[in-house]
């Protein structure tokens, strides 16, 4: 197969969904020496690549794809890389008229999984490798690196600073979401704070600032760092923690790819769906609710649990944060 002088991935949002992608990234420019590698994601989310070094461009839209048909139909590409697979991503091949490979998004296996309940019909892969799958035609493979993410210099954040006595070593704690029923809830966040040995931040968007205000109410030494720093910006301050603590979140995907010791809490997902975290610390531990006749119940999430229990997340036993150091 010709190898291809231009290749433009696709993959619109979200962190954590990009941040996936960057093995594709770097191993298409790596082992495709010459060749220009682009990328094409909402405007909102490209601070995650702004610093990725494997990319010759990176394209940006605000509110729907049909912005850049033009400029990305002046590029000429060789090759699409499409990992969304949704109608945009249809849209956009269909104006391109070019050569596009795409990804399996094994959409009726996590029908079967989340309406049946049958986990054993998803295959055993990380969504990293059915990414990198998708690039295989071109003699691309796995360098078994593992995630990127490249904060800029300008968005390091002292952590040392932030505490009056200053920490040699602290936990970041992930309290948002981007659905209800993937985020830890309060009741759980309590307990893990009351049972931390470790000074501790909270991280979320603005979105979650209210849950980092009660948070220090209850735990004064908390540093409640909700709606105060950028996506970078938390990036940074993962990328200095001892631990990070989160739900199924971009965040965890961030703290994959500094390979940083993670308790991954779950709700409504499983880490079946082949996104749990991707080669982190080998002391990183999974937090989850096995025997549980109704998870999952979505492959993405809710504003609220369908049965009012939210045992998913409420039955879960936290105490293992007792044992970090």
């Amino acid at each position: 197969m010709m190898v291809p002088k231009k290749i433009l991935i696709v993959r619109f949002s979200s962190i954590g969904d990009i941040v996936l992608t960057t093995p594709v990234i770097r191993c298409l420019h790596q082992q495709l020496p010459g060749t220009e590698i682009h990328f094409v994601c909402k405007a909102v989310f490209a601070s995650v690549l702004d610093g990725n070094p494997y990319i010759h461009l990176l394209h940006t839209f605000k509110k729907d794809i049909s912005e850049l048909y033009e400029a990305l139909k002046s590029e000429n590409f060789d090759l699409l890389v499409d990992l969304h697979k949704n109608l945009r991503s249809f849209r956009l091949k269909r104006k391109l008229k070019t050569r596009s490979f795409s990804f399996n998004k094994i959409n009726f296996n996590k029908f079967l999984a989340v309406n049946f309940k049958m986990l054993g019909q998803l295959p055993d892969v990380h969504i990293v490798d059915r990414y990198l799958s998708t690039v295989a035609p071109l003699g691309v493979q796995n360098d078994g690196q593992g995630l990127d993410y490249f904060p800029a210099e300008k968005d390091q954040v002292a952590v040392s600073e932030l505490f009056p006595a200053g920490a040699s070593s602290f936990v970041a704690l992930v309290v948002g979401g981007s659905y209800y029923t993937k985020q830890i809830p309060m009741n759980k966040l309590q307990k893990i704070c009351d049972q931390l040995n470790l000074p501790v931040v909270l991280l979320g968007g603005k979105e979650d600032q209210a849950i980092g205000e009660e948070l220090q109410a209850r735990y004064p030494t908390a540093v409640n760092a909700c709606g105060r720093y950028t996506i970078n910006q938390s990036a940074s301050v993962i990328r200095q923690a001892a631990w990070v603590i989160t739900s199924d979140t971009g965040m965890m995907h961030i703290a994959s790819a500094f390979n940083k010791k993670i308790i991954s809490v779950w709700g409504n997902t499983v880490p079946e769906f082949g996104m749990g975290p991707y080669l982190p610390a080998p002391e990183s531990m999974i937090l989850e609710v096995k025997a549980l006749e109704c998870r999952p119940c979505s492959k993405l999430g809710y504003h609220e649990c369908p049965l009012g229990h939210f045992k998913c997340m409420n039955d879960i036993d936290v105490s293992v944060v007792e044992t970090l150091r």
